[in-house]
């Protein structure tokens, strides 16, 4: 087996040196898990065994500019590659944080012991570059082909919480179920300690790149790992429904099925990770809103009173306060665009919805998706409505419009009122009205109350 790559006459000239000085060369981790499945392979580790640091340092210069990522614990690359090179390293815990660990190379660590540190069998293998020979001495290729996750070692598993999540976003990834044996073994552990830096690193990672999101979450569930870090999620079990509308059950089923539909569209939004957690969190306003009057159940109000639980949330996982907007606006927004659709509302009205969202393709793809993300689900009809009003609000935008600048011109002088002004003439702007005559109708109410 060969893994094929634009680095593999780089990888192939450290490998012959390093057998020359006597060591061996393997690719290890992601990189061998993926070219198994047959999958293209972006992310190259390589781990050289047999040689001294100074030694294998010696081989890199030979190659290219050679960087210290982590010189004190056998770690390199090279500029200009993609290309991560490892010495075999023991680790051990000093804490119960993600990072408490002391690191140790050790050229003479051998391949089992090596292998016995990673997390997952599926990602323990090893492929000697030279010969393609597979060292696989947990049994990573027959989990693989069995889609199971199954730790290495129960011991340094246990040794970094992070893995529980890492767990989760590889069975979302790939499908893959995870054994009895390592789910026990991830609901013991202890994620508090866990940066929220990292905690979203891994949720980005299911919402971005698995095409069933949902699994994650769903994944947490089951190994009881759910309410420490998304006690927002954990609220919508159980939250009932009108079964009319939302034959699927609580609003978490309801909530996972967005996700997965949400997942259709999000290489269409301005900001994919944004738009996904737009769809987690749309809902989580119902767990306070429940009511029930009669047979009939609501939860009028919850895409607004929802919003502080939905800024809880966010700040949990994530310091970017751009995105935070961009999620709050999304799920403040989300109800009106189906409404509008199936009311079949005026231009200047899905001109003022699409005006007040920071993304109008997401704030529609995220409506779509909660509407099929039910059973029954909709059709496609609001999506051609919402799609050609989005074309039409863009064609508005795209025409001359009144500037300060305009005003200034016809004699308007700066000062509080201009803010006015212009707002004012964006309302014409927004109802379609030409640039000639919206500023005609502007300084007409520059003259009745702002004075020129």
């Amino acid at each position: 087996m060969k893994i094929e790559s634009h680095e593999n006459q780089t990888i192939e000239r450290i490998a012959a040196l390093v057998a020359e000085a006597g060591g061996r060369c393997f690719y290890v981790g992601g990189c061998v898990r993926d070219a198994l499945r047959g999958e293209s392979v972006k992310d190259l580790d390589v781990e050289v065994h047999g040689l001294k640091p100074a030694e294998l340092e010696g081989i890199l210069d030979q190659v290219g500019e050679r960087i210290a990522v982590g010189e004190s614990f056998g770690i390199y690359m090279l500029r200009g590659h993609d290309i991560d090179i490892a010495m075999p390293r023991r680790e051990k815990a000093r804490g119960r944080g993600h990072r408490d660990f002391d690191v140790f190379v050790d050229p003479d660590l051998g391949l089992r012991e090596a292998a016995r540190r990673r997390d997952f069998t599926i990602n323990a293998m090893m492929l000697d570059v030279l010969t393609g020979e597979l060292q696989d001495p947990f049994g990573g290729e027959a989990d693989l082909e069995a889609g199971v996750l199954r730790h290495v070692d129960e011991r340094s598993f246990g040794e970094d919480p992070l893995r529980v999540l890492r767990g989760a976003q590889f069975a979302a990834r790939f499908r893959y179920e995870i054994a009895e044996e390592t789910r026990r073994l991830c609901a013991g552990m202890d994620l508090k300690t866990l940066p929220k830096e990292r905690i979203l690193g891994e949720v980005e990672k299911a919402l971005c790149r698995a095409e069933e999101p949902s699994i994650f979450f769903r994944q947490l569930r089951r190994m009881e790992q759910l309410d420490l870090w998304f006690p927002e999620l954990a609220a919508l079990i159980g939250v009932r429904q009108d079964p009319r509308f939302h034959q699927e059950g609580d609003v978490w089923n309801h909530t996972m099925m967005v996700l997965d539909q949400a997942a259709r569209y999000r290489e269409e939004t301005e900001d994919p990770t944004g738009f996904m957690l737009a769809a987690l969190c749309h809902d989580m306003g119902k767990a306070i809103c429940y009511q029930e009057e009669g047979d009939r159940i609501h939860s009028y109000g919850h895409e607004t009173e929802g919003l502080p639980l939905v800024r809880a949330f966010l700040e949990r996982i994530t310091g970017e306060k751009a995105r935070i907007r961009y999620v709050l606006n999304l799920v403040e927004l989300h109800m009106k665009p189906n409404g509008m659709a199936h009311a079949h509302s005026s231009v200047k009205a899905t001109n003022r919805l699409f005006d007040r969202a920071v993304d109008p393709a997401a704030l529609i793809y995220l409506a779509v998706a909660d509407s099929k993300g039910m059973c029954p689900p909709a059709d496609d009809t609001a999506l051609a409505f919402l799609l050609e009003r989005l074309d039409l609000y863009r064609e508005y935008m795209a025409r001359p419009y009144v500037t300060g600048r305009d005003l200034e011109a016809a004699g308007v002088r700066p000062g509080p009122g201009m803010g006015a002004l212009l707002a004012y003439a964006h309302k014409l702007r927004l109802a379609g009205v030409p640039k000639e005559e919206a500023l005609r109708q502007t300084l007409g109410m520059a003259r009745s109350g702002k004075g020129i």
